[in-house]
């Protein structure tokens, strides 16, 4: 891989779909385009949209001939329609670049406007959603199978002691004794 310095900047996209997944593997697989740590973007949420607060945050960064490095398309999104609008919108609308690290055919710096490209990002945006759907099925496979077996779904209910209640009458009827319960 190739590193294009005549360009003016480059920005690092990354994504897990939770806060309890680990960013390190795309990380690692970026660190020598890394010139500088603010120009890493980490999104830890589902794939489903692009109302990402650092995506959104990369966006209004954006300029004219910037490169995006994103690991695998599936880490820039998970819904077909959006990844092709989104493309679409920063390629051709802020005329930046995008590099999809896991797919060479993925790299505007090269191929922009080919129709190779063009078929590769349809089919590859497709799988994306359908991975997503996958998932989604199989979680909702999952909780049925869970329910019928009478697991118990969910966070435990809390219990709630007297002196709680007690302590929330009294602040309910404004008494100063609540301070000191509570």
């Amino acid at each position: 891989m190739s590193i294009y310095f005549d360009y003016k900047k480059i920005q690092i996209c990354i994504r897990v779909s939770s806060r309890n997944q680990n960013e390190d593997r795309q990380l690692e697989a970026m660190k020598q385009l890394i010139t500088n740590e603010r120009d890493i973007f980490i999104d830890k949420q589902s794939g489903r949209d692009f109302n990402r607060e650092q995506y959104q945050l990369l966006k209004r960064m954006l300029r004219k001939d910037h490169i995006i490095y994103i690991y695998s398309l599936d880490r820039f999104g998970r819904n077909k329609e959006a990844i092709l609008q989104e493309w679409k919108n920063i390629t051709q609308n802020i005329q930046v670049h995008i590099v999809v690290l896991d797919m060479p055919l993925l790299d505007t710096t090269q191929y922009i406007g080919n129709l190779i490209t063009d078929l590769a990002l349809q089919i590859l945006s497709w799988l994306a959603e359908e991975e997503r759907t996958k998932i989604k099925t199989r979680q909702r496979e999952g909780i049925e199978a869970a329910k019928k077996k009478g697991k118990h779904l969910g966070r435990p209910k809390t219990e709630i002691t007297q002196e709680f209640i007690d302590a929330y009458n009294d602040w309910k009827d404004h008494s100063a004794l609540h301070y000191e319960k509570v």
